[in-house]
């Protein structure tokens, strides 16, 4: 099964509250593969590669955030896959 890879963009009130942490634990349980890190912008950024299945549980738990986050809204679009990558860190 091909991987499916996306980048995105977190809006609200989603930096200083852990939610680059909470990210890496959500996707690294998930099953996916990436990265996050907070934008110049007050926005979370980053790329998330998976199954179909795990990239939707990906975008779904990037709408809410950890418990500390706002989000008011997630921006996502599909790009081409890399290939080799392991693991999810934050940059």
């Amino acid at each position: 099964m091909a991987d499916k890879r996306i980048s995105y963009k977190v809006d609200g009130d989603v930096q200083g509250v852990s939610f680059r942490y909470y990210t890496c634990k959500e996707a690294r349980s998930i099953g996916v593969t990436g990265f996050v890190y907070n934008a110049s912008d007050g926005t979370v950024q980053g790329e998330a590669q998976g199954s179909d299945d795990a990239i939707k549980a990906f975008v779904q738990y990037l709408n809410k955030g950890p418990s500390a986050a706002r989000v008011s809204g997630v921006e996502q679009s599909e790009i081409s896959p890399k290939q080799g990558e392991s693991g999810f860190s934050q940059k």
